[in-house]
């Protein structure tokens, strides 16, 4: 007798967001990708820090109309709400009372565990959802890569990528799309 290959069951957006509601992942650390329920990277002392920097330093330098969300879901798609660690949105808290925001301006991630997943799957994800201007804060080579430029590719995960990756590192500087006036040192990112 041969073993019958796994089912995955794939769920939408708005089931996720109606489990959520009720309370089923009120314990868990889950995001849909894809479809797919992940299991976020585990929020050590190093990481936790640097999600805590980068929220800092955005709110000191973005000017008003802009809203930092940290570790809260965008609604990407119909099967993705991704929890990034930050995303700047435009607008006022009061604009999203009723749903998540859709397009942010700037996603980033803080990866450690997680790096190879938010540099492939993650990028394919918000590459394929329009997203200009997504950056990894990368604490394993202690770098900022700036993903930018989203194109089509049908061997990329979700048949996206971004076609221009820059990696700065302390003392540089790193300038949000939709904000070109505002620097931000790459040294107030990093713990």
């Amino acid at each position: 007798m041969g073993q019958s290959p796994l089912t995955l069951r794939r769920w939408s957006r708005v089931e996720y967001d109606r489990l959520a509601e009720l309370g089923a992942f009120e314990h868990d650390a889950v995001e849909l990708v894809g479809g797919l329920l992940i299991v976020a990277e585990p929020k050590g002392s190093h990481h936790t820090t640097a999600v805590g920097m980068v929220e800092d330093t955005l709110r000191a330098v973005l000017p008003p109309g802009w809203i930092v969300r940290t570790e809260a879901p965008i609604a990407l798609d119909d099967e993705s709400a991704p929890e990034p660690d930050v995303a700047v949105v435009r607008g006022s808290r009061a604009d999203y009372r009723h749903a998540h925001p859709a397009l942010p301006a700037l996603v980033i991630e803080v990866a450690e565990a997680s790096l190879g997943f938010d540099r492939t799957e993650k990028a394919g994800l918000y590459a394929r959802a329009g997203i200009a201007d997504y950056w990894i804060v990368n604490l394993v080579d202690r770098v900022v890569e700036v993903y930018r430029d989203p194109t089509p590719d049908a061997t990329a995960p979700y048949g996206w990528r971004y076609a221009t990756r820059e990696t700065s590192r302390p003392p540089g500087f790193v300038t949000p799309l939709d904000v070109p006036t505002v620097p931000i040192a790459i040294a107030a990112l990093l713990p």
